[in-house]
Order: C-alpha cells, then structure tokens, then sequence
C-alpha cells in the first residue's frame, strides 16, 4: 500500500505547490490544462475534453465556465450542432500561457530533480503504463493519442 500512499500524497502536494504558483494568474492547478489546451487550440470543442483529461463531463461544464466568468475563454455555439461549443482563448489567456507553462516546468523539475535524465523518462513511461491500466481496468475509453499529452 506504499504506492497508493505516496501516489496520494505526491498528487495532493503537487497540486497545492501548483495552486500557489498559479493564484496570482487567477487561476488553480485544476484550471490550468484547460486553459492551456484552448490556447494551443482554438476553437476547440468543448466535447473533446473528455478524451484529455478523463472528468466527468459535469466537471468539464464546471471548469468551462469558471474560466469563462473569469474572462480567459468564450464559448461560441458550433456551427455543425448547436448543444456544443468551441472555445476560444481571451486575450488575459494569452498573456498568461507562457506563465503557466513556465510553473508545471518547474513544478516538474521540482518533482523530478533527484532523478537522473534516463530515470524521469522511464518514470513518465511507468505513470503513462499505470494511467492506461487503471483506465483499461474501468473500462474508460478514450483516445489513444491523448494518452500522450
């Protein structure tokens, strides 16, 4: 039960670090991959979040418009079929991104620093090896490519 445990704590303590170098963007550790995958893709649709980031399509609708009433996204009904949306990063999401990018960099460094260049890779390897186990033994299915981000 070590695994769990430090699973555990390593996620809880990871988010806390990220959530107080992201508070003065406005933003926390749960918002920043939405926010940063709109402005790598906009005019995104809101339905492909299910396949990236495995929530439940409530806490999608959540996040969306948290971030929306904080002006960093607008939603535009798509075209095609009007129950979704395509999202659209706001100017104040721009001149963030590159903050944001800059704080999971060192978060990562942070967690990673003991760990010699070979031992982080085989480590993403390892927890990309668990996350499909665990999402295969659910039966959640998703994109296989978005295992990759």
């Amino acid at each position: 039960m070590k695994l769990l445990k430090w699973l555990s704590v390593a996620d809880r303590f990871t988010k806390i670090y990220l959530d107080n170098q992201l508070a003065p963007l406005g933003i926390n550790s749960s918002q920043h991959m939405y926010l940063l995958k709109v402005c790598n893709q906009p005019g995104i649709l809101q339905d492909s979040f299910l396949n990236s980031f495995y929530v439940h399509p409530s806490n999608i609708v959540r996040m969306i418009a948290a971030l929306e009433k904080k002006g960093f996204l607008t939603r535009v009904p798509c075209e095609n079929d009007k129950r979704t949306w395509r999202l659209y990063p706001t100017q104040k999401a721009l001149d963030i991104a590159d903050r944001i990018y800059a704080a999971c960099n060192e978060t990562e460094a942070i967690l990673t620093a003991e760990l010699s260049g070979e031992e982080q890779s085989i480590f993403e390897r390892l927890l990309l090896q668990v996350g499909k186990q665990i999402t295969n033994e659910l039966n959640i299915e998703r994109m296989e490519d978005e295992f990759d981000e």
